[in-house]
């Protein structure tokens, strides 16, 4: 009797929905591990010069970090620096609509990490130097980058900002 009235409470419990900022943290992490592995994937068949590994390689010491433990190390890491990238544009964009601000915010990404940062690593050549299906690669999966987490984050936002289903059906009869 007692086991049977736990198991009516708990299936009768609804689970709050996750918050806007949440979702964003999800978003980041996901986008960063989903695209750096294809930014790896692209190292591996030659489309790029550049490797997830170059944010180890200014700061962790060992040789392991050039090898597949660091490409994949890297690209958790990368996982996690992307949940402030998703955060900053859940900070500044989360209300624009549409595919656009998600490329330029890519885009912009991209000239950050390749211009502004380019002295933190040292393995990594200025731009003029990479080659040129090297700065065409990553400058898509920045923008691709971009784009999902800010399509995301959006979308996210829109839905969150709409009316309850179960309220349209009582505005419908109001109406009539």
């Amino acid at each position: 009797m007692m086991a049977e009235q736990k198991g009516k409470l708990e299936q009768e419990k609804t689970e709050r929905p996750m918050t806007l900022v949440q979702k964003t943290i999800i978003t980041g992490f996901v986008g960063g591990v989903f695209w750096s592995l294809m930014g790896y994937l692209a190292y591996f068949f030659n489309f790029s010069e550049i490797s997830p590994n170059m944010v180890l390689i200014p700061w962790v010491a060992g040789d392991w970090k050039y090898g597949k433990a660091g490409n994949y190390a890297a690209i958790v890491l990368i996982g996690i620096i992307s949940i402030a990238a998703a955060l900053l544009y859940y900070a500044l964009l989360r209300n624009i609509r549409g595919m656009w601000a998600g490329m330029l915010y890519g885009a912009a990404l991209w000239v950050v990490v390749f211009y502004l940062l380019n002295p933190l690593f040292p393995n990594v050549k200025p731009v003029a130097d990479l080659e040129t299906n090297t700065v065409i690669t990553t400058l898509c999966l920045y923008i691709l980058y971009g784009v999902f987490v800010g399509y995301s984050v959006s979308f996210e936002a829109q839905e969150m900002n709409r009316p309850s289903p179960s309220a349209e059906p009582q505005a419908a009869k109001e109406g009539s």
